[in-house]
């Protein structure tokens, strides 16, 4: 009881000294006490949805389940020994997925880090979860951090999981109720957790996008998960919120695609005549340089694949590869044949 007193104390002298301006966690302290209305020496156990609430509720997040399985199943390998779950949370606060060890299932249970309790702010005040929502961003709540007192023991490292439009999605949460967790292997924890949540964002994006090509972003190889959707006519219909931050992209892509070598800055096709050459160039590339084959492929004759060329051949075997294809003009028997 001293304890939570005490901790009351700590609570309320910070909010009554002003210092929410100077410190994060104590902003987060007074929206629970002024905004939220909610009492640090609480002593009642989270709430939970009912069955049919969290059946509903997972549903939803069904697809973010399917893209995180992997990262969850990794960042749990490497913190599970460490009496450490993971949780993946809606952007409610509602944990659908957990990873833990068997024998800690009891102990976290009865803590509430279990799906279907609800770790929003506004119901158990500043907590890893709850606050990384309102927050938008990496948030470390270490034991007397929490608002509430009966969560003192606790440690949680979340980051936040955003969609290819920068809505929140969810959150990714480490916690612990070790009492040997320090603030330095907190602070290496929620690394490991920044970089899963990333890894759930670029295999999310990758899913939605399947039927288009994706590129990373340029100059961004530490970030793997900034990553741009181009569709078959090199627009950009999507970007990954890593590549929304990095390139200063706003609004929905799908609705108002653009082209993808002005958001990437790269060499693009800038005339009817290029675009022309470029299809040429990919139809005898195709077929190993066999004219009939490639008019084929393209639906045209032969005698109007050599007029479309015109007195042109492709440069490819002396060009840079990773420069854009051009046909010089040239005598048109030097045209490949294939004797068709």
């Amino acid at each position: 009881m001293s304890e939570t007193c005490a901790h009351v104390d700590v609570v309320h002298s910070a909010i009554a000294a002003g210092a929410a301006a100077q410190s994060p966690m104590v902003a987060s302290w007074s929206r629970s006490a002024r905004l939220y209305g909610l009492d640090p020496a609480n002593r009642h156990p989270p709430h939970r949805l009912t069955p049919s609430e969290f059946a509903l509720v997972r549903e939803r997040m069904e697809p973010w389940i399917r893209a995180a399985e992997a990262s969850l199943d990794q960042l749990f390998s490497a913190v599970g020994a460490a009496g450490c779950c993971v949780l993946l949370a809606d952007s409610d606060g509602v944990p659908v997925e957990r990873r833990g060890e068997a024998g800690d299932d009891a102990t976290f249970e009865d803590w509430g880090l279990w799906p279907g309790a609800l770790w929003s702010e506004a119901t158990e005040g500043t907590n890893g979860i709850g606050t990384c929502v309102i927050e938008r961003r990496p948030v470390t709540v270490h034991r007397d951090q929490h608002f509430f007192a009966r969560n003192g023991a606790l440690g949680c490292m979340a980051a936040p999981i955003h969609d290819h439009n920068g809505e929140l999605a969810g959150v990714l949460d480490v916690s612990s109720c070790r009492t040997d967790l320090t603030e330095t292997f907190a602070g290496l924890i929620a690394l490991s957790v920044r970089e899963a949540a990333r890894r759930i964002e670029a295999e999310a994006f990758r899913r939605t996008f399947a039927h288009t090509r994706i590129l990373a972003v340029s100059g961004l190889e530490h970030n793997p998960a900034a990553l741009v959707a181009v569709n078959a006519d090199d627009l950009a219909v999507g970007a990954s919120y890593s590549a929304r931050m990095a390139l200063g992209i706003k609004g929905n892509l799908a609705k108002a695609p653009v082209p993808a070598s002005d958001l990437l800055s790269i060499p693009g096709l800038e005339s009817l005549e290029d675009a022309e050459r470029a299809v040429l160039a990919r139809a005898l590339a195709r077929t190993g340089g066999n004219v009939s084959a490639a008019a084929r492929i393209l639906g045209i004759s032969r005698a109007t694949f050599h007029r479309k060329l015109g007195a042109k051949r492709l440069e490819a075997a002396t060009q840079d590869p990773a420069a854009p294809c051009r046909i010089p003009a040239t005598d048109t028997a030097s045209l490949p044949h294939d004797g068709g």
